[in-house]
Parts: structure tokens; C-alpha cells; sequence
């Protein structure tokens, strides 16, 4: 099955599911993700740049009414996938450019401005880095950090290190996916996190894979059609 193409309308039959989840969007929709097996727990998966260019730019579109009320001045798009979504957003919201992080060092970096970082899906360590010359991009500004998803929050929690090696805190995070709960206890209360749309944790059954509850954030999205709520 090709994931990641196009949206569908949300199927009669729910759980338990075995190879796919339909999240559901803000406008009825679904998007069908594959199912991640952890052995003890699954997850559904998003891979922003194997994802056809009419969904990332609906995600993207979601992403953008989310963050509005945050009133954003400046996105920051964390690597790799993060910078799907962030020029997107950014020029939605109207702004003339937006600051991409690195993971690769320029000769004119500071090592100052530098974080390690590691993800579920890229366990290896490696440097996060921001370029130096476009500190003055930040200074002052209201900036939205953007991410395709949060799992764990290692990611963007190495995001908020760097921005704080600038001497910036974000008004904000906003990402494509809230993959679960897992993120939320170590993530700042005082950094509002925004989703274009929100999945669970799934646990096992002899049936297949069933959503546990109260492990979907949705509350950090869009407000979704109320049938999709039980999802």
C-alpha cells in the first residue's frame, strides 16, 4: 500500500487495526499511516518527504490555522523533516522568509550554537546547528519552532536547546503529527504545542492493534468532527 498519498473518507469499520491507522483531519478527512511495532506498542507513522505535494500542502494548510493565534513573527523548521512543513507555513502566515537549522557545520559556525540530538526514528547521535549570520532574524521576534512530529520530544526539546543557545524562546511549537502522549511530560508547560492532527499509542490485542486510551492529545489541534473524537 502506497501510504502518505492522498486523504480518503473515514472508513465504517474502527479498530482494532492491523497494518494501518485513518487518522483523522480537521475536515472530516483521513490520512491512512502505517502501523510502527515496538513489540509492546505501535505508533502511526509519517515520513513528511515520502508524502505527495497535495498532502503536505493540506498538512500544511492545518498547521497554519493552528498557529495563528501564537501570531508568529518568524518559523524555525528543525531537520530534516520539519522542513517539509516550515517555508510552508511560513509563507502562509505571510512572512518573506524562514530559519533552517543544520546538521551539517559551516567553516563560519560557532560551536556555541550547536545542540546534539537524537529521535525515535534516528537513534545515533549527531549536532544540530544554527548559522550564526542570521541571528538577527530571531532577535526580538515572536518564533514558531516547527517539527513534522513529536513522539518522545528529544527533537524539538534539542530544538528549544538551540534557540536558547541564541537566547530565544519560542512562543510555540507546532508540528504535522502528535504522535501519542509519550512527549508530554518532560515538554515545557510554558511552550504551547500545536498539531495539525493528533494519534495514539496502540497496545496489542489477538485482534490486532487497539488505540489506548487517553493517549491521543487532539486537544492541541483543530477542533476535528465530533464522531472522530472516539478514533
Amino acid at each position: 500500500m502506497a501510504y502518505w498519498q492522498h486523504f480518503g473518507a473515514p472508513p465504517a469499520s474502527r479498530a482494532p487495526y492491523r497494518e494501518s491507522y485513518p487518522a483523522p483531519m480537521p475536515d472530516g478527512a483521513v490520512l491512512d499511516l502505517p502501523l510502527r511495532d515496538f513489540s509492546d506498542f505501535a505508533v502511526a507513522g509519517l515520513i513528511a518527504n515520502q508524502a505527495s505535494f497535495p498532502v503536505i500542502r493540506r498538512l500544511a494548510a492545518f498547521m497554519t490555522e493552528a498557529a495563528r493565534p501564537l501570531q508568529p513573527e518568524v518559523v524555525v523548521g528543525l531537520p530534516s523533516l520539519g522542513q517539509v512543513f516550515a517555508p510552508l507555513v511560513a509563507e502562509a502566515l505571510g512572512h518573506a522568509n524562514w530559519v533552517a537549522p543544520g546538521w551539517s557545520r559551516k567553516r563560519w559556525y560557532e560551536e556555541r550554537l550547536s545542540v546534539p540530538v537524537h529521535s525515535i526514528t534516528s537513534p545515533t547521535p549527531r549536532r544540530l546547528w544554527l548559522d550564526p549570520r542570521i541571528l538577527d532574524r530571531l532577535a526580538g521576534r515572536r518564533v514558531l519552532l516547527v517539527d513534522d512530529v513529536i513522539s518522545t520530544g528529544t527533537s524539538a526539546l534539542a530544538g528549544l536547546d538551540l534557540l536558547a543557545a541564541a537566547g530565544v524562546t519560542p512562543v510555540g511549537l507546532l508540528v504535522a503529527m502528535a504522535q501519542g502522549h509519550r512527549w508530554q511530560a518532560t515538554w515545557p508547560v510554558t511552550i504551547p504545542t500545536r498539531a495539525a492532527f493528533a494519534t495514539p499509542i496502540f497496545r496489542p490485542s489477538p485482534a490486532g492493534w487497539l488505540p489506548e486510551a487517553g493517549t491521543v492529545p487532539h486537544h492541541l489541534c483543530l477542533p476535528l468532527p465530533a464522531e472522530d473524537h472516539a478514533a
